[in-house]
This record gives structure tokens, sequence and C-alpha cells, in this order.
């Protein structure tokens, strides 16, 4: 499939794996998408999971027959990419892998692949006789060995896993030819799940391409983005700044429904002071990926559980590990829970703020058993205070 010139697409869709790295949910699958420029030199840009090998293989030959493939880049070592280099080789002994000094230590620890290898730093030129490749370093978007490939000639980005996201390609891949709807709310949870910690070095590796005329970016996850560009740019943009809307998520745990109306109060009372995005979650029943989406969609969060065993209920210990665990600046927090005999989520959910490092709003509002008429009270005061320290920034 041409992309523009002599830039061709042969990845392959993912429609049978249930969870992205065994963590996120794929609705609507994934695709990992590789790249051919049939130019004087062949250079054959990122592989796919090994699975696909034999699909690959074929758009591979569809493209260059029997010619060789002179050069395998490599912009990211993940072995959802990776996963073919080495019966690449097998297929193609004679080509040159294309990488950074990290990249080939990967290489060399995931797969024992030897052979010519071309390593490549920052402004590095290669000539593929039309085609002039640049190269360009963006370590931790969001692996370390981490770098994009730009094709002068054509204006064509290579661009790894940035600007990528969730969802197969059904049918076509260049996003004037598809309808990219769906493709949005899966690029936040994509880049809130996978890159979200890493919102330093993207920033770091959008200022470095800023001076490039890029015409269509060749991303591994998602379309091949042309007009929507500016779209994809800002998206990254803004989620890697951890700027969001107004707006409230309010997750909860409950065993019982006494916590769940506790939350239920609260978010009644954020729409009475009006509070237009709220979004609830159970975090038993939502998957933990499009609580973390929303969260850097919305600049609120309210969470609540109940005491478990003494300690945090643990769907919601979980869900406040992985938050944790992606450094998102610029938030505020309210918080809330119950217990039978001896309190503890109230407490715990204030110590792991310390790591969250969310401002905190309000004061936390604590429920021994049952909803009595001064809880509800509280369960309102807080959400004021949330709503309130919103509006604050309206201005």
């Amino acid at each position: 499939m041409e992309i523009k010139g002599k830039v061709h697409y042969v990845g392959v869709n993912d429609r049978n794996k249930s969870l992205f790295e065994n963590l996120w949910p794929l609705p609507y699958g994934v695709s990992y998408n590789s790249y051919l420029i049939d130019d004087e030199k062949v250079a054959l840009v990122d592989t796919v999971d090994v699975c696909y090998f034999e699909v690959y293989l074929k758009k591979i030959r569809s493209v260059i027959g029997d010619r060789p493939i002179d050069y395998l880049i490599i912009n990211h070592m993940e072995p959802d990419h990776s996963g073919s280099i080495s019966l690449i080789k097998q297929y193609y002994p004679n080509a040159v892998i294309v990488g950074n000094k990290k990249t080939f230590d990967m290489i060399e620890g995931y797969y024992g692949v030897g052979g010519d290898r071309l390593v490549v730093g920052e402004g590095d030129v290669l000539d593929l006789g039309h085609h002039k490749l640049n190269f360009a370093l963006i370590p931790m978007v969001h692996w370390p060995e981490t770098m994009v490939t730009y094709d002068a000639t054509e204006c064509v980005l290579f661009s790894g896993d940035a600007f990528g996201c969730f969802g197969a390609l059904n049918g076509g891949v260049i996003d004037t030819k598809i309808n990219t709807d769906i493709y949005w709310n899966e690029m936040v949870r994509y880049y809130s799940n996978i890159v979200g910690k890493y919102g330093a070095p993207v920033q770091k590796a959008l200022q470095k391409l800023q001076g490039l005329k890029i015409e269509v970016i060749c991303s591994t996850h998602g379309p091949v983005w042309t007009e929507e560009i500016p779209h994809v740019i800002a998206v990254y943009d803004r989620l890697s700044r951890y700027e969001a809307e107004e707006g409230v998520v309010v997750a909860y745990g409950t065993m019982y429904g006494n916590t769940e109306e506790m939350a239920e109060v609260i978010a009644e009372e954020l729409s009475n002071q009006g509070i237009r995005n709220i979004v609830m979650h159970n975090v038993s029943r939502t998957h933990h990926s499009h609580i973390i989406a929303d969260v850097f969609k919305y600049k609120g969060l309210i969470v609540g559980c109940p005491t478990y065993n003494t300690q945090l209920y643990p769907e919601m210990e979980a869900l406040l590990g992985k938050l944790a665990a992606r450094d998102i600046k610029g938030r505020y927090l309210g918080w809330f829970g119950s217990f039978t005999w001896a309190g503890a989520a109230v407490k715990k959910i204030t110590e792991f703020n310390e790591k969250l490092k969310f401002e905190a709003v309000g004061n936390p509002v604590e429920m021994k058993q049952a909803m009595k008429e001064d809880v509800a009270l509280r369960c309102r005061e807080l959400a004021v205070a949330m709503a309130e320290r919103l509006k604050a920034d309206r201005n």
C-alpha cells in the first residue's frame, strides 16, 4: 500500500489480542506498522510482532519481489516492533541493521543477532538514492533507545511509538481514506497508559521536531497521519504538558453499595455547583486504563473506597499506584472512605497523595457503616470545595 512516493505500508493488524502488554484492553484491536522504502537501496523501517511474520513477509515481497533489503532501520525495540528482526535477517542476511548504540545493546540482549550494522546518532544521514534519511534521538519516548527517522525527500516522519494510538486499521491506513473517529479517544488512552510518565521527554522531542516540514507521520501504531497532523501533534503536546479540561473523575470502590452512595451524593452536588463534565467509575468494573485516560483528561479527581482488611480496598490501591507511577501534574484531589469497625481508607489515601503530589481539596470524608445526614452534608461540602477550586481556574 503506497503512502507517498516510494514509501509503502507493510504493517499488520492484530484483532485477536485482548490486552496490550497483557494490561490494557484493545476493544478495537491494534496495528503493528512497518514501512518499506523502495529506492535504489531498499530500507525497511521497523518490523512487526513475530506472530504475524508470514503475512508480513508476503507484504514485503509484494512490493520488492526478489530484491534484497539493504537496510533494516529500528526506531524502537519493544518486541511488538522488533520481534521479527531475527527472521528478517534469516530471509535477508545481508541487510544492514541501522540503529543507535542503545538499540544494538537491546538487539543483542533480545535476539543475539549479529551481522553488519550501522550505528547512527543525532543528525546522521543515510542516502538511499532518491530518499535522504535523517536520524534524531528521542530517548524515553518511551524507551531509552527510541529514535525517529525523517525522510527529507518526501517530508515523511517515521516516528516510532510517538503519535501512535490503539485501534486496528480497517481497510485503509491513511487518515484521508478512513473514518478516524474511534482513534482520538484511543490516542488519549494509548498515551496516558503507555507514554504518560514521560511528559518531559515528549516535550523535548516535540521541540526537536519543530523545525521539520512534516507532511506525513508514519507511527508504529494506528493510522498514517497527513491532513490530521496538526490535531495529532496538539493532542500529544497537550497530554505531555498535563493540561486538562474542567471536570471531575469520581472513582470509587464499593462492596455493598454504601461507599457508592457517598460517590453519588458527591457527583450530584458537583452538578448542582455547575460542573458539567463528571465521570464516575466503579474501580472494580471499569478497567483502570479508561480511568487513567480520564484523569489525564480532567483536572479534578475524587476517590473513595471502603477499608478492607485494615488497608485500602485492593482495586483502589492498584489504581492509585498506577496513577502515582505516571507523575501526572496539575491535578486536584479530594477523597472519602468508609469502614465498619476500624477505619483506614481515608488515612491510606492521604498517605498515597504523598506519592501522587496532587493538590488536596476540601476535607476528606469518613463514614462509619452507612449514610447519615451529617455524612451526606460533608460529602456535599467536599464537592463544593472541588467545584470552587475548578471555577477559580476559569479566570
